[in-house]
């Protein structure tokens, strides 16, 4: 079976955050990771060039393909920030309804600037997400 292209490195967070954002993103990002590494109680790692995880949990997906991914992440995409939650059950949809100006993917939270966004329904998502994770891969 294939490895994961998305792995933790030893790049650097902040070289990354110079090489491609924005000097309106970076001041986002610097908040974002703020908010993400009070939520995960863990520091932002590199996952592959452009994820900034936070955290790590190992699934098993039913065809037996195993790997490892952070708890919660994000990445700049061009103009788009995205950070990486999930968003399934009616209280975290309900959350989404209130988020802000937003799109969302399965598990992709797009958006243009944090102004855009309610950060402390941010936060809750972030904090749903972490939950529903822990509780599906331990």
């Amino acid at each position: 079976m294939a490895d994961n292209k998305t792995q933790p490195t030893g790049a650097s967070v902040e070289e990354y955050l110079a090489s491609r954002a924005s000097e309106r993103q970076r001041a986002d990002c610097q908040e974002l990771m703020a908010l993400l590494q009070k939520v995960t109680q863990q520091p932002a790692t590199m996952w592959g060039p452009s994820i900034v995880g936070f955290g790590v949990y190992r699934y098993t997906y039913p065809s037996g393909h195993t790997g490892e991914a952070p708890l919660v992440g994000f990445a700049i995409r061009g103009r788009e920030l995205v950070v990486y939650v999930v968003t399934e059950g009616d209280q975290q949809k309900a959350l989404l309804s209130r988020l802000g100006k937003h799109r969302m993917g399965k598990v992709c939270l797009y958006f243009k600037q944090l102004a855009d966004l309610d950060r402390s329904v941010l936060e809750q998502l972030v904090i749903g997400s972490v939950a529903e994770v822990k509780r599906r891969y331990g």
